[in-house]
């Protein structure tokens, strides 16, 4: 990533902020972190690739003119936001909203691997997410076209297979980065009931 000496992927936990200005200050301030940068060296915003829309969409960063790789996710009580050198996807779920959900979204191999367990359904729907977002797509593609192997680690996608670390920080939640395979450190707490 040039100056900043980025290296890994560095995913923020933190609360959520009441609305988009609260998350776009959150992800700015986890990029000067992760880039080791005061937060004026910092841009960022959304864009959306399909109408040009800066009031939604793909969020992106630049540190002194730079681009540096960006992606956030966000549920009950916990907003993730990921930085890295390059191309990244990262999603958040909740263990128990994914169970609770009446998802039509898992492969015949994902049920089979799964055996119906709600915390490996879970990772399974974040991997999607998370590989959707890199890829940039998000869910304009159908997540059906993505395959993921929890044990593997990887989410087959257009004949490829994509390397997803999956973690878990707290009991209930799940959060998986799609980077190309780089390292990924999870920084920050949960409280209130996290």
């Amino acid at each position: 990533m040039g100056e900043s000496g980025l290296q890994a992927v560095v995913v923020t936990l933190c609360a959520p902020g009441p609305d988009r200005a609260a998350d776009r200050e959150a992800l700015v301030a986890a990029v000067a972190a992760a880039a080791a940068v005061e937060s004026a060296a910092v841009r960022a915003g959304r864009v959306c690739p399909h109408c040009a829309g800066i009031d939604h969409g793909r969020p992106w960063a630049t540190v002194h003119g730079t681009a540096v790789g960006v992606s956030l996710s966000r549920t009950t009580g916990v907003l993730a936001l990921a930085v890295a050198p390059g191309p990244v996807g990262v999603d958040l779920e909740r263990v128990s909203r994914v169970g609770a959900a009446p998802l039509d979204v898992f492969t015949s191999g994902e049920r089979e691997r799964s055996a119906g367990d709600a915390d490996l359904l879970a990772a399974c729907w974040a991997a999607k997410e998370a590989v959707l977002k890199r890829d940039g797509r998000g869910l304009r593609v159908d997540p059906l076209s993505v395959d993921v192997d929890v044990a593997a680690g990887t989410a087959r996608f257009e004949g490829r297979d994509h390397p997803v670390t999956i973690h878990r920080p707290a009991p209930d939640l799940v959060l998986v980065v799609a980077a190309g395979g780089l390292p990924v450190v999870v920084e920050g707490t949960l409280s209130g009931g996290v």
